[in-house]
């Protein structure tokens, strides 16, 4: 029996369906990557799946006992928790076993009553059998893999940035060892070096995976399987992630095939029944009329949603864009050594480093959104610049697209907001939906067009990769390299910024951490 068996599943919010009669398996060892476009529905599945949704039609069903685990970037942690005592959660039954053991040991040491140390025992075992004595180190190793000690083991979590919450909340679901995981985006808030990390847990992880991603590389090396999201059906492939593409390719290559075979054959029936309808082979018209309405049409292949991006350019003649000097960057305390470099006329710069090393904050100071502890940074006095923050914030997320932008540019024509969201990949439906509804990638494309109605000559660029499918990040790819302004961009995916940047800093060597030794 299957881990996971989803039958018949139909979904649909008000004019849009996302699958009509789907239907596949997830079994015990799969690996299973869920790939398609921004849209199409795979966080909704995941939602389903996990009861947080009611499907249109159809049935999920779990194996019975199955211990499920889902990273769930919104759970309720309660005030005042640290870190390392949330992390602990995840063996609360553990811990509460342990204390009934040590009471009776307590109780049997006052009463002398062999039942007890008979009850103690038997929790000991189990204890023993579950691993409870190497808590402490699994605990530790999944700290140090996920670079949690760059928190604080004390730090509340009610303090963290949502980058870090997502990282707890992952260590937590990892640490409880689940029969089956789901993630959901599990590498947006990772670096390179522990997106690795978390490829070798999963490659050892003997239990079931469900994961939606972007990170094509990162699922490339973490699946047996695919299921691919699109145009209303979901599609199950065996192998890896390039094999499961390649069967995909092969499959709509023998529907265009089938499609191109059919429509000769209802060409031809068509003319037959134009030509003869009225004249003495009509009966002959009338039955390939039935024949046409009995048959079973083929569809072609649909193509993916394609998304442009055309950032306007406003000229500067200055020679040096940006100078950071001396820079010294931090809430509390400092993250970083004073910083500086500088941006000359056109050049592009992407900043590397670990999660929690600063690069945000080093942003944020250069743009004087948050106050500098020291040091200076000034753009040219020409310098009209244009930001994109990583943080999918509104103000009120019950508005539409549209009514954010027309919030913004008043004079702008419904038309011309309408026209820029599709382009950037955002069909109608989706610009008259509540902002809050949109899936990451959704409104992570309402933020990029929102830079497309004010000229710039400097883009600067947190994360903008996050949550974004890969034509889509092709297509904001080629726009930064075409733009023939300056750039700063934060990615934590090197196949973004390679051949976009004309030099990269490396913010991690710059941190107080690596050069107090």
């Amino acid at each position: 029996m299957p881990l996971l068996e989803v039958d018949n599943l139909s979904m649909s919010f008000a004019d849009k369906q996302l699958y009509a009669d789907a239907s596949f398996q997830l079994n015990k060892g799969e690996h299973m990557g869920v790939v398609g476009q921004n849209g199409v529905g795979k966080s909704t599945l995941i939602k389903i799946i996990t009861g947080q949704e009611l499907p249109v039609t159809g049935s999920v069903k779990w194996q019975n006992k199955a211990r499920v685990g889902y990273l769930d970037q919104y759970a309720d942690i309660p005030e005042g928790m640290t870190l390392i005592a949330f992390l602990h959660t995840a063996y609360a039954d553990l811990y509460e076993m342990n204390d009934r053991m040590t009471a009776l040991y307590t109780e049997y040491a006052e009463k002398m009553d062999d039942k007890l140390l008979e009850r103690a025992g038997r929790l000991q075992e189990q204890l023993d059998a579950r691993n409870f004595y190497d808590v402490e180190t699994e605990i530790e190793r999944v700290i140090s893999g996920l670079g949690l000690d760059d928190i604080g083991r004390d730090h509340e979590v009610a303090k963290m940035s949502g980058g870090q919450r997502s990282k707890i909340i992952l260590a937590k679901l990892l640490l409880e060892n689940n029969d089956v995981i789901l993630l959901d985006e599990p590498t947006n808030y990772l670096d390179v070096t522990h997106i690795a990390w978390l490829e070798d847990y999963l490659n050892g992880f003997e239990g079931a995976a469900l994961i939606v991603s972007h990170d094509y590389d990162f699922l490339q090396n973490v699946t047996n399987c695919i299921i691919n999201v699109a145009f209303g059906r979901i599609t199950k492939y065996r192998g890896n992630f390039k094999q499961a593409m390649r069967q995909r390719e092969e499959r709509e290559k023998a529907q265009q095939r089938e499609f191109d075979k059919q429509q000769v054959v209802i060409e031809k029936a068509e003319r037959f029944i134009r030509k003869n309808k009225a004249g003495s082979k009509s009966t002959m018209a009338k039955s390939r009329e039935k024949m046409l309405n009995r048959m079973d049409r083929v569809d072609p292949p649909s193509t993916n949603i394609q998304a442009h991006f055309d950032f306007p350019y406003q000229d500067t003649g200055s020679q040096n864009a940006l100078v950071v000097d001396q820079l010294s960057v931090g809430y509390d305390r400092p993250l970083l050594k004073p910083v500086t470099f500088s941006v000359t006329t056109n050049q592009k710069v992407g900043l590397t480093g670990f999660n929690g090393v600063g690069k945000s904050t080093l942003i944020k100071s250069i743009l004087g959104l948050i106050k500098a502890k020291g040091g200076e940074a000034h753009f040219s006095p020409s310098a009209k610049i244009s930001y994109f923050s990583q943080d999918l914030v509104w103000d009120n997320d019950h508005q539409t697209p549209l009514q954010i932008i027309q919030a913004k540019y008043e004079k702008l024509p419904q038309k011309a907001i309408r026209t820029k969201l599709s382009k950037c990949g955002l069909d109608s439906a989706n610009a008259m939906k509540p902002i809050g509804e949109l899936s990451g990638g959704e409104q992570t494309k309402v933020k990029l067009a929102m830079m497309e109605f004010e000229p710039a000559n400097f883009l600067i660029m947190d994360e903008p990769t996050n949550h974004l499918d890969d034509e889509t990040k092709q297509a904001l790819k080629n726009a930064i390299g075409s733009f023939p302004g300056n750039a700063i961009i934060v990615s934590h995916e090197a196949s973004f910024y390679t051949g976009l940047v004309d030099k990269i800093l490396n913010v991690e060597k710059l941190s107080l951490k690596n050069s107090a030794n």
